[in-house]
């Protein structure tokens, strides 16, 4: 199929949802062309629930087919948080021969200009839409994530983070023209005269290193981004969760195919249990852009080994809120309750430290001491949690087991102000289920019963461990936030205040120290949750992250843009 014709047929197709996504990003109101609910699939070729779980269903124990260049071997071993194993096998590429494969269609795509490329994407997308309920159990058996959560982070959410990726990609790129003609004058000599062409060059092969959590939701983003400037795309999926952005290589390639391009600018690169390597892909000399979402030490390790690439990392924060005041303390303490608990605290935005004055705060229900405020929460969090089942559908089950042993050991790091509890799942008896535990510790005091106060709350616990934090005053919390997001970074701040002068000076060190601030959340929007095309998640201001997702920067640096002059 040539390439012209269908790009034509693409253009009519989506070019006015690029459009509104362009829209969008510039107004930053809401919006999104993919529904959340699950009912509102089945019809005009999307697939309904029943066929979603039955496709699901069918990929178990078989090859996944990806007929990639360089297949030597066929690997899995992924096994569902709730106890399935899944039996799926992936292709195992010789790299050697991938890569240059991958290198081979580059420069049609490149010459495709950029709202082919942009319109490409956006039927990746919608094909992937169409799937949403295959994606979510996708989705739900890797990451561990309850069924509603994974269906709408793991699909509309994310395919909205993917479009917003190819909207500021689309912008980019289209702000210098493809053409100018450039003219000089020379007073009484003839003026000047020159015609010049720009074109938005890709900067080779970029590389897609999953995360376990949200393979989807954070791994559209770089990959829609490099696509769309025209870059190939390697995915290296986390081994745990492999089948996710499997299937979005294949329908990719699948559209690519189509769509008169080269399939493998988009391919996937599986791994032996143990091989690692991410770590020999990363520096490679034809991997020019990497993306990576996971622990601070490797995303460390990328920043300062992976020298000939662009690298873009969002790695680990200490989140914090500071609980000063509030005229909601019932709304309040229900928000928190939430937010520790939404798929048992394994999200990048979870809070963890809760700053709270020693001398406790005033309240719509009264003054409120340290104590009550903190007995308060753990009995919001048991109570919403109180009924398995729903339970079960909020906090999914948990990812690995080393958020199992970090949840276990944190009761020996002070009081423990709200226990875990075990909760059996009823579809998935062996899934590890288990209900956040919510710490004591003081701000001022160094050692509890020869436990380090400071060590616990300036180290990353992720999972649904919390800390309880006593401090002095708000002027105290403010400049532990400070120290806090300096040190250990932050993917989201939170606050609790009625005072003015209050909020102003947790703003301004929010300004200051580059961290998101969501101000005297009591309602339905948690500090967790980002939306696409309004919200930026991480700043790339401070150690969590070198990148926000989305804005310019996050695209701009994919491509350089090289002028050819003649002249006239």
């Amino acid at each position: 199929m040539a390439a012209e014709p269908t790009a034509h047929k693409l253009i009519a197709k989506h070019r006015p949802t690029l459009d509104q996504a362009l829209e969008a990003i510039h107004t930053r109101a809401y919006w999104s062309p993919h529904p959340e609910h699950p009912k509102a699939y089945g019809e005009n070729g999307s697939l309904s629930a029943e066929e979603g779980k039955a496709a699901f269903d069918a990929l178990l124990g078989d090859r996944l087919a990806i007929d990639q260049p360089g297949t030597d071997d066929w690997v899995g071993g992924e096994v569902s948080p709730f106890g399935i194993d899944l039996g799926v096998t992936y292709p195992h590429a010789d790299i050697d021969v991938l890569l240059p494969a991958m290198k081979a269609g580059q420069r049609a795509w490149r010459d495709a200009g950029a709202e082919t490329r942009a319109v490409v994407c956006l039927e990746i997308l919608k094909r992937i839409s169409d799937r949403t309920h295959e994606f979510a159990h996708a989705v739900m058996h890797t990451s561990g994530q309850a069924f509603m959560m994974a269906f709408q982070a793991g699909g509309p959410h994310a395919q909205d983070r993917g479009l917003e990726a190819v909207a500021y990609a689309y912008a980019e790129q289209v702000r210098t023209p493809d053409a100018a003609e450039w003219t000089k004058p020379q007073g009484k000599r003839d003026p000047l005269a020159l015609d010049k062409r720009f074109t938005p060059v890709p900067r080779g092969i970029a590389l897609v290193i999953g995360c376990n959590t949200f393979p989807t939701w954070n791994g559209y983003p770089g990959l829609f981004a490099s696509l769309a400037t025209g870059n190939a795309v390697l995915v290296k999926p986390h081994p745990r969760a492999v089948l996710p952005l499997a299937l979005t290589v294949r329908v990719a390639r699948e559209v690519l195919t189509e769509a008169g391009f080269d399939p493998n600018l988009v391919a996937l690169a599986a791994e032996r249990p143990g091989e690692g390597i991410a770590k020999t892909l990363a520096v490679r000399p034809e991997i020019r852009i990497i993306d990576y979402t996971g622990s601070t030490a490797f995303g460390d390790w990328l920043e300062a080994n992976a020298r000939q690439a662009q690298v873009y990392t969002e790695k680990a924060g200490v989140n914090t809120v500071i609980v000063e005041s509030t005229d909601n303390y019932k709304g309040m303490l229900s928000n928190l309750a939430f937010s520790l608990s939404l798929y048992s605290g394994q999200m990048c935005t979870t809070p963890q430290n809760l700053l709270i004055p020693r001398d406790g705060i005033s309240t719509d229900a009264g003054p409120k001491s340290y104590d009550e405020v903190v007995a308060d929460l753990a009995q919001s969090v048991a109570g919403l949690l109180g009924d398995d089942a729903r339970a079960n559908a909020l906090l999914g089950a948990i990812v690995n087991p080393d958020v199992k042993a970090r949840l276990e050991a944190a009761s020996g790091l002070g009081e423990v102000a709200l226990a875990s509890r075990e909760i059996t799942n009823p579809e998935f008896p062996k899934a590890t289920v288990r209900t956040p535990v919510i710490v004591k510790l003081d701000g001022a005091r160094k050692h509890w019963e020869g436990a380090d106060d400071e060590a616990a709350y300036l180290s990353e616990c992720f999972g649904p461990v919390s800390f309880a934090v006593a401090v002095d005053s708000a002027v105290d919390a403010v400049r532990l936030l400070r120290r806090t997001v300096q040190e250990k970074g932050a993917m989201t701040v939170g606050a609790y205040t009625t005072s003015k002068e209050v909020a102003a000076t947790i703003e301004e060190a929010c300004l200051e120290e580059c961290a998101q601030l969501s101000l005297n959340l009591t309602g339905g929007v948690y500090v967790n949750q980002t939306a696409a095309f309004s919200d930026f998640h991480g700043s790339g201001g401070n150690p969590a992250a070198n990148a926000a997702l989305c804005d310019g920067a996050f695209v701009a640096n994919r491509f350089r843009v090289v002028e050819v002059r003649r002249e006239a």
